[in-house]
């Protein structure tokens, strides 16, 4: 594990910070391994029931270290290659993920973000995918997320010009869920996690599978709705599903197993 990463967890929510401050919490293969490891130890824990992922300094993340690239580095976990760029951009995690984009989100920095289910975001940071002005391409997830979450012909504008764009836009597009007064993404992403882990934890993993499912699915097809029953028949088969109804009865705080 790197000294790069620091890992945190309390009250069922797991924090992962990048701490490369000067380098910007620019991505290489010693971090991307540490990132990616600690996203899967997280979501392998039952007590976490949700990951915010966040930077250190002026940065949530510059993208590729690419000074690390210039020396043949892949940017990615050696033993677990198909998690992809900073062992996160193809790595299937159930838990909900909230990006906390304490400052400037740029090309692999921004996919990292648009990895994450959720993004809060500091009002003076911005974000982009500037690859082409370097001659190379968002190829990390951000020509095929960006699209998914914003207008396609304001995603083309992004990717085709690489000009940055500021906290307000992308709370306007919809790519942010939140901004955060200068200085607090972490703080409110916090929150946030909070009420997510206040939650039934396996009703919360169900409803984030199905919904991404059905990103690529006919909403009146068959295999969305038949996704849409085995969802329903395991969550109404769960112990939660019982002690919700029964606590509300009862005028009391549920208490969730996640079984």
């Amino acid at each position: 594990m790197s000294d790069e990463v620091r890992v945190e967890t309390a009250d069922g929510i797991t924090v992962i910070t990048l701490d490369r401050p000067k380098a910007l919490n620019a991505i290489n293969s010693s971090v991307a391994t540490a990132l990616g490891r600690a996203l899967r130890a997280a979501d392998d824990d039952e007590a976490v029931r949700a990951i915010v992922v966040t930077g250190t300094g002026r940065a949530f993340s510059a993208g590729a270290d690419l000074k690390a690239v210039a020396q043949g580095d892949t940017l990615s976990d050696a033993d677990h290659p198909e998690w992809g760029f900073g062992g996160f951009a193809r790595q299937e995690v159930a838990t909900p993920t909230i990006a906390a984009v304490n400052g400037l989100a740029f090309g692999g920095g921004c996919e990292l973000m648009l990895s994450c289910d959720l993004a809060v975001v500091d009002e003076n940071a911005q974000l982009g995918l500037p690859e082409v002005t370097r001659g190379l391409v968002a190829a990390a997830g951000g020509l095929l997320r960006l699209p998914q979450r914003i207008p396609r012909a304001v995603a083309l504008e992004i990717a085709m010009t690489g000009a940055p764009i500021s906290a307000a836009r992308a709370y306007e597009l919809g790519l942010a869920n939140r901004v955060a007064p200068a200085g607090t993404a972490l703080e409110a992403a916090r929150a946030m996690a909070a009420t997510i882990a206040a939650n039934a934890p396996v009703a919360v993993r169900e409803s984030k599978g199905l919904m991404i499912a059905a990103a690529h699915l006919d909403e009146l097809g068959d295999d969305a709705w038949a996704a849409n029953s085995e969802v329903r028949t395991r969550i109404f088969a769960s112990e939660d599903a019982r002690e919700g109804p029964r606590a509300f009865a009862e005028k009391r705080a549920p208490q969730w197993t996640g079984r």
